[in-house]
C-alpha cells in the first residue's frame, strides 16, 4: 500500500468531519435567522403597543394593565435580545469549526496529492530505467551478433 493510499482513510475521515461542521453551521444559521425573525417581530409588537391608545383617556386600571403588559414585553425583547446573542456565538463558534475542518482537509489533500506526484515520479523513473536496461541489452546483443 502506498503512502498516497494510507492517506485515504483519514482524508475520507477529514471531509467527513468538515461535512458535519458545514451541516451544523447551516443549522446554527438556520437557528439564529428563526431567533432574529422572533426578536424582530417582538420589536414591532412593543413598538406597536407602546404607541397610545385611540381615544382619550383611559381607565386607571386598565393603565395599570398596560404597563405591566408593555414591561413583560420589554422583558421579552431583552431576554430574545440574549437568546439572539447566544445564538450568534454559538454559530460563531461552528463556523470556526468549520474553518479548522477545512484547512485540515486541505492539508491532508496536499499532502496525498504530493504523495501522489512523487509517486508517480518513482514509478516514471522506474519504466524509463526499464526502458534504458531494455535498450541497453538490445544494443549488446546486436553488437554480439556476427554479421
Amino acid at each position: 500500500m502506498t503512502r498516497s493510499q494510507r492517506l485515504d482513510p483519514l482524508l475520507r475521515v477529514a471531509q467527513q468531519r468538515q461535512d458535519d461542521a458545514a451541516r451544523e453551521v447551516a443549522e446554527r444559521d438556520r437557528a439564529l435567522a428563526e431567533q432574529e425573525a422572533r426578536l424582530d417581530a417582538l420589536r414591532r409588537y412593543a413598538e406597536e403597543y407602546a404607541a397610545p391608545p385611540s381615544g382619550g383617556t383611559i381607565a386607571p386600571a386598565l393603565l395599570a394593565n398596560r404597563l405591566a403588559f408593555r414591561a413583560k414585553l420589554e422583558t421579552a425583547v431583552e431576554q430574545q435580545s440574549r437568546i439572539v446573542d447566544n445564538s450568534r456565538r454559538h454559530r460563531d463558534v461552528e463556523r470556526a469549526r468549520l474553518l479548522l475542518a477545512s484547512r485540515d482537509t486541505k492539508v491532508l489533500e496536499q499532502l496525498a496529492g504530493s504523495y501522489r506526484a512523487q509517486e508517480t515520479r518513482v514509478a516514471e523513473q522506474r519504466v524509463q530505467r526499464e526502458l534504458d536496461d531494455l535498450g541497453a541489452r538490445r544494443v549488446r546483443a546486436d553488437q554480439e551478433e556476427p554479421r
